[in-house]
């Protein structure tokens, strides 16, 4: 059973959560759980999974309708889309985005023995964009590297692309990128943490409502001010009663 959720990452909150139906996959239940939840305003990112026709027209209905726009990660369930994307870019790195109307952002960061350099870059559609058809709701396309340098001196990159709504601000997308890692975060934690992926549990009602559970474990606990590790947290929340009753009342938070 494969499970759809929605994470506020400036939160820290789970908002809700969709199981596949039997013989189905993420692809159809993303709209079911896009139409549960209330996002007037909202800038919502979606991974590649996510990028469909069908699911753009969706979000146009229920989010851009409502003032708020999608960032959408393109791979190579999307070839066209995503060599498009990848190839205007490249003839512009090679032109030094001469002439070309853009919004850039860059950051860098140190820590865990490593640096870290990215680049964000958001062009509005092209006048000749041959997909436009097919994507109506597509008004920016997104470039994202990263350059990291890691303590024994080599160098990785890996390189990233997106399409959006709206052309918004290069600190906006960036900001929008780099928000959709913790949701990556929470499954990881779902798998170290609770062993999420160990599970045995194969009654949907009951899988679908431990799911569930422990997302909002993760709210709750993540919510505490404590300088303490996830797993730290939870480990006091089961030592001490009256940290757990902090935890499950949001004091102090």
């Amino acid at each position: 059973m494969h499970i759809v959720s929605a994470w506020a990452s400036e939160e820290g909150i789970a908002l809700g959560q969709v199981a596949t139906a039997k013989k189905s996959n993420e692809i159809t239940a993303i709209p079911l759980l896009l139409k549960q939840i209330n996002l007037p305003s909202s800038l919502v990112t979606i991974d590649a999974m996510g990028c469909q026709k069908d699911i753009c027209a969706t979000i146009c209905a229920t989010i851009v309708a409502g003032s708020g726009d999608f960032v959408i990660a393109v791979k190579d369930n999307q070839p066209t889309l995503r060599t498009y994307i990848e190839q205007f870019f490249q003839d512009q790195i090679e032109r030094d985005f001469k002439d070309l109307n853009y919004r850039p952002h860059e950051t860098r960061d140190a820590g865990h023995g490593r640096i870290d350099e990215r680049a964000y870059y958001l062009a509005p559609v092209p006048r000749d964009f041959t997909l436009a058809k097919d994507w109506p709701s597509v008004k920016a396309i997104g470039y994202a590297v990263r350059l990291t340098q890691h303590a024994d001196g080599t160098e990785t990159s890996d390189v990233r692309y997106y399409i959006a709504s709206r052309y918004l601000s290069g600190k906006r997308f960036a900001e929008a990128v780099r928000g959709h890692w913790s949701i990556e975060s929470m499954h990881w934690t779902l798998d170290v943490t609770f062993r999420e992926d160990d599970s045995r549990t194969r009654e949907r009602t009951l899988g679908n409502n431990l799911s569930w559970l422990r997302r909002f474990a993760i709210s709750l606990v993540k919510r505490h001010p404590v300088k303490d590790s996830l797993r730290g947290k939870l480990l006091r929340c089961g030592y001490n009663t009256d940290f757990l009753t902090k935890v499950l009342t949001l004091q102090k938070v």
